[in-house]
């Protein structure tokens, strides 16, 4: 084998490689998703809607692959029909997640997972949908022809299975208000996909004309406690030291303090951090501020003990933060302080660069 055949071969095990590796990651979050959803795990609900990041700069990726062995190695015949069908099915995966994370963040919005004989056909349905898109996955990595003739025809069952749910959904006492509910999320949900590609459409021709591609996400974060006096402001301060480029980062608390707590203002300025000007704020914001949030952190108890209504497209999160000892016993109070401060420069790096990546700025 040439120097170039060798080349050649390198770099479609490198693109075929991240598909794999992509369409597990996919193949994972549809699984939690839907676990997420039947059992009202909304630690695991979130944690899917984050891990969507991931998948994206994945995505990208391979499409960044795909187009440099297409410009350095001018393929054809099989070569350039497996680059279209790779390219095809990238994006085919990264859509997939995205339902996933629409089926998460369903699950945030729901007072209690579903019961009953929906419950029943929810898992049903779910079990069904991961058997089809892994038999999927491997017929794509193998490319074996025949199991993707064979998982297709799995469609078509299920499509049929679907309709006899709606028609169960129809049939009973309010029928009528289960038809107009679902006839007009779908008439939602379609609007809203064809929103997103003209996005995607308008990112394109931008590209084409200038060069430029897609600026990186800035994202929205608020850090909630009780009284906002000492945690959510020290995450505040970690945040805007570390990643000042990734994010806008605000706090709050739900009865806020008098002033800020004097020993952690003292503990921040020793590690170079001032305080200075910085009050407790109140957690009086409006539903369409709410709605700009791209995550909430609460650092004591649950986010939704803080807010009657979490937004749909913001994530909420629950950090173990351990209590604080008495403020009369300085050192142990001190001891406290340094752990959490360690605690939650860590947890704020693994959140940051799951939004934005290694190396967020």
């Amino acid at each position: 084998m040439s120097h170039y055949e060798q080349r050649l071969e390198n770099d479609l095990t490198r693109i075929r490689s991240s598909v794999s590796d992509m369409a597990a990651k996919v193949e994972t979050a549809v699984k939690n998703a839907i676990h997420a959803l039947n059992t009202g795990n909304d630690k695991l609900a979130a944690a899917t809607i984050l891990g969507d990041h991931p998948i994206n700069r994945t995505m990208r990726r391979i499409d960044q692959l795909c187009h440099a062995f297409i410009a350095l190695h001018l393929p054809s015949a099989g070569h350039l029909r497996l680059l279209s069908s790779v390219i095809r099915a990238n994006i085919e995966l990264e859509r997939i997640g995205d339902y996933a994370v629409t089926i998460a963040r369903e699950s945030l919005q729901l007072s209690a997972p579903p019961t009953g004989p929906l419950a029943a056909e929810l898992e049903r349905v779910g079990n069904e949908t991961r058997i089809m898109l892994r038999q999927a996955i491997e017929s794509f990595n193998e490319l074996n022809a025949d199991k993707a003739r064979a998982t297709m025809v799995m469609e078509e069952q299920m499509e049929n299975d679907l309709d006899l749910v709606y028609a169960e959904l129809m049939a009973n006492d309010e029928r009528d208000a289960v038809k107009s509910l679902l006839t007009i999320f779908a008439v939602f949900t379609q609007l809203k996909r064809v929103a997103d590609q003209a996005k995607n459409i308008c990112e394109e021709a931008v590209f084409a004309a200038t060069g430029d591609m897609k600026a990186p996400k800035i994202y929205n974060i608020l850090f909630i406690d009780e009284d906002n006096s000492c945690q959510s402001q020290i995450a505040v301060a970690l945040a805007r030291k570390n990643f000042p480029g990734s994010g806008i980062y605000t706090s709050g608390g739900r009865k806020p303090a008098a002033s800020m707590n004097p020993a952690m203002t003292v503990f921040m300025e020793r590690h170079g951090i001032s305080l200075e000007g910085v009050a407790p704020a109140p957690l009086d914001m409006t539903p369409l501020e709410l709605t700009h949030l791209h995550v909430i952190v609460s650092l004591q108890g649950p986010v939704s003990a803080y807010f009657d209504k979490i937004p749909f497209h913001t994530t909420p999160l629950e950090w173990d933060i351990s209590t604080a000892p008495a403020q009369s016993d300085s050192a142990a109070f001190d001891a406290w302080l340094e752990e959490i401060y360690r605690d939650m420069a860590v947890q704020i790096r693994d959140l940051m660069e799951l939004l934005r990546g290694e190396g967020a700025p």
